[in-house]
């Protein structure tokens, strides 16, 4: 904020308007860089797989009201648990191999899209802070070579160099605003990936128990009839 009023001394009002536009997509980013490490890196764990296998060994053992109280107990923490006991509640109802995944899929839709949201949002504040930064230097060029028109040709040169070392400042700030959040966009974009991939692997293990395991009410009653 320092930095930001000293050099917003030394611009003009309309100058200093690009400043505290970028100021303002700095203050944006840093909260999200803030909000999402938080729900990634402490609220997350790279551990759903391991989770998956208690519930698997319950499945195996025929014992789907076990795995679903133990799911159910996961959810309030465990993306996994939401996704295996709407699964295994597919398969307590007898619905069959392909109502099971689409009960599980649309879970799984709706946890990777919470676990990627406004990461995307750092890579287009990060280009409009750069953007914003040259659009002030160019308008700070362009006042800079308006003030000189009617100046004292001895000041013209004082004049000009000082307005477009103010006007390069806009630059300066926006790329200072724009790398740090590209680095983060990479960070968080790489551990979203890290935890979607891990839960879709157990999301998979534990469909595939419950598929092999629990067959379509209609093959059940062939079977018994039989």
């Amino acid at each position: 904020m320092e930095f930001l009023l000293s050099l917003g001394r030394g611009f003009t009002s309309s100058d200093a308007f690009w400043m505290w536009a970028i100021l303002a997509a700095q203050v944006v980013s840093v909260a999200i860089i803030a909000e999402r490490s938080i729900a990634l890196f402490v609220n997350r764990k790279i551990n759903q797989k391991d989770l998956s296998k208690a519930i698997a060994e319950d499945i195996k053992g025929g014992n789907l009201d076990k795995a679903l109280r133990r799911s159910l107990q996961l959810s309030a923490k465990e993306p996994l648990g939401v996704v295996a006991s709407a699964g295994i509640q597919a398969a307590i109802d007898m619905g069959g191999k392909e109502e099971i995944q689409l009960k599980m899929d649309e879970i799984l839709l709706e946890e990777n899209t919470r676990i990627e949201k406004r990461i995307g949002f750092l890579a287009m504040f990060a280009n409009v802070a750069t953007l914003i930064g040259l659009l002030g230097t160019i308008t700070g060029l362009i006042h800079s070579f308006a003030g000189i028109a009617n100046a004292n040709p001895v000041e013209k040169a004082a004049i000009l160099s000082n307005g477009i070392s103010l006007a390069m400042n806009t630059t300066a700030y926006g790329l200072l605003v724009a790398v740090p959040a590209l680095i983060m966009y990479a960070v968080l974009q790489n551990r979203a990936s890290r935890l979607t991939e891990d839960l879709n692997k157990a999301a998979l293990n534990l469909f595939i128990q419950l598929g092999f395991h629990y067959a379509p009410v209609s093959d059940k009653k062939e079977r018994s009839l039989v």
